[in-house]
């Protein structure tokens, strides 16, 4: 079985952070996914920062066997900030799918339900969402073929 693995990084590190204060495990989650079949792909998207810590997780990122995507933070004039990954997310979702027969989706945004339901349908690839199930939408986790909800074992 082909699979393909993409992390939504900021989601993740939050909602983890917001829910159980501590970090997600990728490489736990990496032995878990390697198991069910072949990585043929892995993406993790994150926001690029200049700060030691997040370079040396992109790094550590790197070494699992992801391939670390970066793109800068945004500053809005009135003082806001914007980082997300969700188009780029989307496009590399919808090149790879017809390839693959897994999709594995890091992130609890609802924007990605309409994504699944696209490539299930068009090329029959399963999916399955990792969250946190309180602050993952539910729209996410009906699209999904199988959603696993992230708990102390996934955690460092």
């Amino acid at each position: 079985m082909k699979i393909a693995i993409f992390v939504d990084v900021q989601n993740i590190y939050y909602t983890t952070r917001d829910l159980y204060k501590r970090q997600f495990n990728y490489r736990k989650l990496w032995q878990k996914i390697n198991t069910q079949g072949d990585i043929v792909s892995a993406f993790a998207y994150a926001i690029h920062r200049v700060d030691d810590k997040q370079h040396k997780f992109q790094k550590a990122l790197g070494h699992i066997g992801f391939e670390v995507k970066l793109k800068p933070i945004i500053q809005r004039a009135d003082g806001s900030a914007k980082g997300d990954w969700d188009v780029g997310i989307t496009i590399d979702v919808m090149e790879i799918a017809p390839e693959v027969d897994k999709v594995i989706l890091l992130s609890g945004d609802g924007d990605f339900s309409i994504l699944l339901e696209k490539i299930k349908s068009s090329y029959g690839v399963t999916t399955e969402v990792y969250g946190v199930k309180s602050l993952t939408a539910n729209s996410l986790i009906a699209a999904a073929n199988r959603f696993h909800a992230i708990d102390e074992s996934l955690l460092l």
